[in-house]
């Protein structure tokens, strides 16, 4: 019997119980292995491994580099081998441990010669903007994986929700139209399997197949599928697409307003001062994040386009600019009340005027460089 592993995920804990619990009922032949980093303030991470009857074995994995996160990444593949060298088990379910991201997970244990069949982020619709608002660290909240853990809830649940293809839904009583809308705005690509229609459908999703480097992919913000257009329930998301680039000054100093504009935003960037770098935005619960993902396309020899991945060439092609390449600005901004009108004055007010853009690369790169200390150049 081959062993087909599912990783279940995400910080809506009760969600994510629930997730499992109906995949040990649905799954003949399943077990499901959790790895407690909440232990690891007294050095150990507990491994546990339980079927639909109840815990089968349990056993603790030393810290690696005072790293919870490393400890689990060096027990969770030879645990799993184990399972598939007896033979015995169907599908291993990995429940991971509240703050872990399935993305980094996927790929151990895809890089361990396991078959990923599927990944899925539990979600409780009622708590979607409460996780999304949370600037709080993880360490506040007794969350964070190792002692350099800077992550917030925020960021941490929304990388959670947009890795994964499917979410598991749980039928929340609080949860209202805006709710829904939004988890449906915010991942419309995602397959949304309820669980109150029972685990038949989550047992197919599990089982369905996972491409772990096309996910990596399209995580990337040069080639990422980003929502789009949309407005209802009370819930809008803004698109934003420009081929003139950001005034770095202007842009710096209004990036608190544009941050806070949206419960979710994301996307990539082009400033004046840094032509050739492509710029990644990625904000949530009031923070963002800014960082460098390499250059632009157009700024490559010819000769270094066989080193890009096929998808990125793809995606490049389909949005080329005659003068600029694939350099742009695109930004899409998800949530409840958007003010969409004022949001798109004040990206507008952010780009060269007809005069700076006028005077060309030379003349950008003598704009002041405000962005240094958010990419430590």
């Amino acid at each position: 019997m081959s062993l087909s592993v599912a990783i279940v995920g995400g910080l809506h804990a009760d969600a994510r119980r629930a997730t499992v619990a109906a995949l040990l009922a649905e799954v003949p032949g399943s077990v499901v292995l959790h790895h407690d980093l909440a232990t690891a303030v007294a050095g150990t991470v507990v491994r546990t491994v339980r079927d639909a009857e109840g815990v089968v074995s349990a056993g603790e994995a030393p810290l690696v580099n005072d790293c919870a996160c490393c400890a689990l990444r060096e027990d969770l593949v030879p645990e799993l081998r184990r399972l598939a060298d007896a033979g015995l088990t169907r599908l291993a379910v990995v429940e991971l441990w509240d703050s872990v991201e399935p993305k980094a997970m996927a790929e151990v244990v895809a890089a361990g010669g396991l078959t990923v069949t599927s990944v899925i982020t539990a979600v409780d619709p009622a708590l979607l903007l409460p996780y999304l608002g949370n600037g709080d660290d993880l360490a506040e909240r007794g969350l964070a994986a190792a002692a350099t853990d800077q992550r917030t809830v925020a960021d941490t649940f929304a990388r959670q929700l947009e890795y994964a293809p499917v979410l598991a839904v749980v039928d929340s009583p609080e949860a209202d139209e805006e709710d829904r809308e939004l988890l449906a705005q915010l991942h419309p690509t995602a397959r949304q399997v309820p669980l109150a229609g029972g685990g038949s459908a989550l047992a197919l999703a599990a089982l369905a197949g996972f491409d772990v480097e096309a996910a990596a992919a399209a995580q990337h913000p040069a080639c990422a599928l980003l929502p789009a257009e949309a407005d209802a329930h009370g819930v809008a998301t803004l698109v934003w697409h420009r081929r003139r680039p950001f005034h770095p000054a202007r842009l710096y100093a209004a990036l608190e307003d544009l941050t806070c504009a949206a419960a979710r935003s994301r996307g990539r960037f082009w400033l004046a001062d840094k032509p050739d770098a492509l710029l990644h935005w990625d904000a949530a619960g009031g923070a963002l994040c800014v960082e460098s993902a390499g250059p632009w396309l157009a700024s490559l020899p010819d000769a270094a386009w066989e080193m890009v991945p096929p998808v990125r060439r793809a995606a490049a092609a389909l949005d080329w600019h005659a003068v600029h390449g694939d350099c742009c600005q695109h930004l899409v901004f998800t949530s409840p009340g958007l003010d969409r009108d004022g949001l798109e004055h004040l990206l507008e007010s952010c780009l060269l005027t007809d005069t700076e853009y006028a005077a060309g690369r030379d003349a950008w790169a003598g704009l002041s460089s405000d962005f240094d200390t958010l990419l430590e150049i």
